[in-house]
């Protein structure tokens, strides 16, 4: 008789113990997922219940998808903030940014004793005292500071556009002149001449966007009783305005 064939050793078994189960794989999925939740400030309320259902898993309870309802809205609150709130708050950041150009610009220029900035509850503030843009009783900026309209026409270059007021401030001392009968006078011109200068200086920036006016004598920051105080009454303020209110609604509509 024939010998019988002997039977061939089965195939090597392929070892797939690196594979990981299903289950294994969404319960690391999910408890990925959890460690993000709780890195991103969402309040304990929403942790604690996905703490819960994350428990439930492992504890062999329900699945994954029957806890859809954990999600909010979007678009709603955030980090306890709402939509409105956090739309003020980029506004005022952006302002800052800018706050911080123009700070920088003053520094590098020397110029802490005639400039100033600083934030307010209508945009940010820039003060210039008078004296480094004007002689005595004139409306005509200086020469010699062009530059510094210059400067500030290409920091005015905003996206988006923001509204800008130049405002002029005298002292009390009464002007009677040929070209100014009145500190009222003379501080709109001022804040109307230094207005057309950074306008002129930068093509890219709608006029529309800008307006001037004065105040005269009749809104001081100091007492006109002191030298000193009058040197400080006598200044041209830009007001950067802010795009939206705190309340969430925007500025100019």
């Amino acid at each position: 008789m024939a010998k019988k064939a002997k039977k061939k050793k089965h195939d090597e078994h392929v070892d797939e113990s690196w594979l990981l189960p299903y289950s294994d794989l969404m319960t690391l999925l999910l408890a990925l997922f959890i460690v993000l939740f709780a890195s991103s400030s969402i309040d304990q309320e929403k942790l604690t219940k996905m703490s819960n259902v994350f428990n439930e898993i492992l504890d062999g309870g329900t699945g994954i998808m029957d806890h859809t309802s954990v999600i909010e809205k979007p678009n709603t609150i955030v980090d306890g903030v709402s939509e409105e709130e956090a739309a003020y708050l980029q506004d005022q950041r952006e302002l800052q940014e800018i706050q911080e150009r123009l700070d920088n610009f003053i520094a590098v220029n020397e110029l802490e004793s005639t400039f100033a900035t600083k934030m307010t509850d209508e945009g940010l503030l820039i003060t210039i005292r008078d004296s480094i843009l004007f002689d005595p009783g004139k409306a005509d900026v200086k020469q010699d500071y062009a530059a510094i309209a210059d400067e500030l026409s290409k920091i005015l270059q905003l996206d988006p556009a923001r509204h800008i007021v130049v405002t002029g401030h005298t002292d009390n001392v009464p002007q009677n002149t040929a070209e100014f009968s009145s500190n009222w006078e003379l501080s709109v011109m001022r804040a109307v001449n230094l207005m057309k200068m950074i306008i002129d200086n930068n093509p890219e920036l709608d006029p529309k966007y800008f307006s001037a006016k004065g105040y005269g004598e009749f809104n001081p920051i100091a007492s006109n009783d002191t030298a000193e105080g009058r040197t400080q009454n006598r200044r041209v303020e830009v007001l950067i305005q802010q795009l939206v209110e705190e309340d969430g609604s925007k500025v100019n509509e």
